[in-house]
């Protein structure tokens, strides 16, 4: 019976700088590997299997949850739920982006920046997603119809567009510079987050009263309290750090981010829907709901300059000469 060969995997010394992480010493793909290659390596234990199915089998998770709350909305008539729809939507895009980039990063040193370009302006794309959600849902009594309510989700759009930007500049530091590296591209996600999460805060912590009880309040702080969980795995390199080649394939810091991600993901899920569901009747009585073109002129505006730096940075990626390997394999 025929099988398919899986490649032969690599250590860090046969890998080209570009392709190197802090801690992990075996385990890498040939930095040229095919489509096929990369493809096959799904079914393959290396340093990056975990990374793409702890993002690919949520993904799935959260289409079903998509595709669970389009089936049981009028989506003509039930502008109410636009918003929630735009968040589930989101919320699949960028685990599959993730694991894609993570699947095919390893073609070569220009496709494995090009893949976490299109992978920093997915999760940009649903911080957008986000945003709408928070806009339409869980934005405190006081806030609700102000000034700020009424300029959050387009200062959402633009934190995008920065953050796509600068994420993507980042990767050009990662030889040279890797800790200033590191510092943008963890700033590059936590303002837009800060930036989205405000009404969260000041209902947590201004008004802290309405989160007794709260069910909805509840999974607000377990999604602030894995999102810090995560942040700390990705800039801390932690455990794989302490005791480099232990966690090559199973433990490392990126794994362990991806799952509190994911795990934060679906606490804020169960959260909006929540808010969504008990605040329904005031907020329909108070507040102005975001209308089809404000909600799609968003996503839209969001795509375009996000593609637009993606396409910048990718061509500048071809002005710059292919890193040589430091080692041929034999």
């Amino acid at each position: 019976m025929l099988s398919p060969k899986l490649p032969r995997l690599l250590g860090i010394e046969q890998m080209p700088q570009v392709f190197h992480e802090q801690g992990i010493l075996f385990g890498y793909r040939h930095p040229q590997s095919s489509v096929t290659d990369c493809i096959l390596s799904l079914f393959q234990m290396t340093n990056e299997t975990l990374n793409i199915w702890t993002h690919l089998l949520p993904f799935w998770f959260f289409m079903w949850k998509f595709l669970t709350a389009l089936n049981v909305t009028d989506v003509q008539n039930d502008s109410y739920s636009w918003p929630l729809l735009v968040y589930l939507g989101t919320s699949c895009v960028f685990p599959l982006a993730s694991s894609c980039a993570h699947t095919f990063s390893s073609m070569s040193g220009k496709a494995r920046h090009i893949c976490y370009f299109l992978d920093y302006g997915a999760v940009n794309l649903f911080s957008l997603g986000s945003a709408i959600a928070y806009s339409a849902y869980t934005f405190p009594d006081s806030l609700v119809s102000t000034a700020f309510h009424d300029c959050y989700v387009g200062l959402a759009v633009l934190n995008t567009i920065v953050s796509t930007g600068l994420s993507c500049y980042s990767r050009f530091l990662e030889i040279q510079k890797p800790r200033l590296s590191k510092v943008l591209r963890v700033l590059a996600f936590a303002y837009p987050y800060t930036w989205d999460s405000f009404p969260i805060f000041y209902r947590l912590f201004l008004f802290p009263e309405e989160s007794v009880g709260n069910e909805a309040c509840l999974y607000h702080q377990k999604h602030m309290a894995m999102t810090l969980l995560a942040s700390f795995f990705y800039s801390a390199h932690l455990p794989e750090r302490l005791a480099p080649g232990r966690f090559d394939y199973i433990g490392h810091s990126h794994q362990l981010f991806h799952v509190c991600v994911i795990l934060a993901t679906h606490m804020q899920m169960e959260a909006i829907v929540l808010d969504k569901t008990l605040r329904k009747e005031w907020l329909l009585a108070t507040s102005r709901p975001l209308s089809f073109s404000q909600i799609s002129g968003a996503l839209l505006l969001c795509i375009i300059f996000s593609l637009s730096n993606i396409i910048y940075f990718s061509a500048a990626l071809y002005r710059m000469p292919e890193p040589e390997l430091h080692k041929k394999e034999t």
